[in-house]
């Protein structure tokens, strides 16, 4: 399994979907077991696992356009065997952050001590009294040398050759707005009790947390207010840290604007940095030997363990091959650098709906909600497909540069092409392009996804005549047979307009009515 970190944290609003609070985490910055064991709840609650096939590995899909179907190659992983699935819709929910990658280094395949990589860790391997080597410095490295450095004799040297902005924590203002101790964000029995009696408190604790991620998006544009005061508190924290080492300040330290890379905590990793047993090297890895790192200086560091913490091919299409209209592969057609519209489709595909497809992250705000809004959408696609009568659904080639103009005007304004290196950009971290992140705030993004543009959208009919309004049917609704005959005034069904001025209403004004 991809992706699997067993020291790893998160903050807790990223990984809670707003449709199953939980006010029982033991922490702000909940441990992964305790994250996994959320979302394998939440997916037992709602039914979703009866859906979900395991050791099933998608090996190809292909589009047939005779059939108006995608036929997909499954290959199960237990017994090797293969077989094809024709199927109307192909939902493509496998992420960014999934295709490990290694770093690309001469003689990594011949080391001798044991290699793993931050996206798939061994929790059986035991770092006590172990040479540990720690290859990168963004947000695995920053998670990883923290839970290792304290480990019984460990002797670590971390390998970075680029600074990173290290930030507060996320959750500090909202524990402070709470009137809770930040230094301390472990949640007692107490306080967990509390919360669960208490809706409208557990409520008002996440919408501070929401509220403080979606506030710092302003910091995305060069010389604001708020990128410069983040600037200045991020810099003086950070000498602060490093007081006891000033001379990584300059290695660890950027020119670069905060958000250029993915912003991160990183709490105690400044301060690991600095412990006698860690050694930071900055110099270039020329080669990775049978026993150690080779460096452009000719030195060789020897390791009992080589963690390589290097992130994710995130401007790479599926590792399966998908094969559109006329034979053209997503491949060729994410050569340079992948596109869509919205995120969500792409011209030349039809029928393959995306989620957490390009240009789909956020900088600052809550990613489970992004996804969630990209689920809505592609559930709207389908329902249009259904009712409508529709075989086919596409986005017009016009629409979907349309899309990557907007994205080039955008993100030309903002940090985020700043000098630095960073997986929201093409060409792996070091293009001119973004294809990580929304060209947008979490608010815009969820706007823009509310009511999809069905104009933007090329169509096949089912119907051999080309009659669109097939859908029709006999005159009858399924209802008069199947249903609730009055259903249009059950109060649950009933859509109750505001009285007096609706316009002056706090529902009214807090949310876009628009859509």
């Amino acid at each position: 399994m991809a992706n699997v970190m067993v020291m790893v944290q998160g903050w807790l609003v990223t990984y809670r979907y707003t449709f199953a609070p939980n006010p029982h985490w033991s922490s702000l910055y909940a441990p992964g077991p305790e994250i996994q064991k959320y979302l394998q709840g939440v997916a037992e609650k709602f039914g979703a696992t009866r859906f979900i096939k395991t050791q099933h590995q998608v090996v190809g899909c292909v589009w047939n356009a005779e059939s108006k179907k995608w036929t997909i190659r499954v290959q199960k992983t237990d017994s090797g065997e293969i077989f094809n699935e024709a199927v109307d819709v192909v939902i493509a929910a496998r992420g960014q952050l999934n295709e490990v990658s290694w770093p690309e280094v001469p003689g990594l395949d011949k080391y001798g001590g044991k290699l793993l990589h931050s996206a798939e860790w061994d929790e059986g391997y035991d770092f006590r009294n172990k040479r540990v080597g720690v290859i990168g410095n963004g947000s695995s490295s920053i998670q990883i040398v923290p839970s290792l450095q304290p480990l019984e004799d460990v002797k670590m040297t971390v390998f970075m050759r680029s600074p990173t902005w290290i930030s507060g924590s996320f959750g500090d203002a909202a524990m402070s707005a709470l009137g809770l101790d930040p230094t301390h964000s472990k949640f007692t029995p107490e306080q967990r009790e509390a919360l669960a009696s208490d809706p409208k408190g557990y409520l008002r604790m996440r919408k501070v947390i929401e509220d403080g991620g979606n506030l710092i998006h302003d910091s995305t544009i060069p010389d604001t207010e708020m990128q410069k005061r983040l600037t200045g508190e991020f810099t003086q924290s950070m000498k602060e840290k490093l007081a006891k080492k000033p001379e990584l300040l300059n290695a660890i330290i950027p020119t670069f604007a905060p958000g250029c890379r993915r912003l991160t905590p990183g709490k105690g990793y400044l301060e690991a940095l600095c412990q006698d047993n860690v050694d930071v090297v900055t110099e270039t890895i020329t080669e990775v030997t049978e026993t150690g790192v080779k460096l452009a200086d000719g030195r060789e560091v020897e390791v009992d363990a080589l963690v390589c913490a290097t992130g994710f091919k995130t401007s790479a299409p599926p590792s399966f091959e998908v094969v559109g209209k006329g034979g053209l592969t997503l491949a060729q057609r994410w050569t340079p650098h992948p596109e869509s519209y919205m995120s969500v489709m792409v011209d030349g595909f039809p029928n393959y709906l995306m989620m957490f497809g390009p240009n789909s992250a956020i900088g600052f705000g809550s990613l489970t909600k992004i996804l969630e809004s990209q689920c809505d959408y592609c559930v709207k696609v389908l329902r249009k497909l259904q009712k409508e009568d529709y075989a086919t659904i596409e986005p017009k080639p016009e629409r979907v540069r349309d899309f990557q103009q907007y994205v080039g005007a955008y993100f030309s304004k903002t940090v985020y092409l700043d000098k630095c290196k960073s997986w929201y950009r093409s060409e792996g971290g070091k293009g001119n392009w973004i294809i990580g992140l929304w060209p947008g705030s979490t608010l815009h993004a969820l706007d823009a996804w509310m009511s999809p543009r069905w104009e933007d959208f090329n169509y096949e009919s089912v119907d051999p005549t080309g009659n669109r309004l097939r859908w029709l049917g006999n005159g009858w609704s399924v209802t008069q047979t199947a249903g609730d005959l009055s259903w249009y005034i059950n109060p649950d069904e009933v859509d109750w307009p505001a009285v007096g001025k609706p316009e002056e209403g706090a529902r009214f004004k807090a949310r876009p009515w628009t859509h």
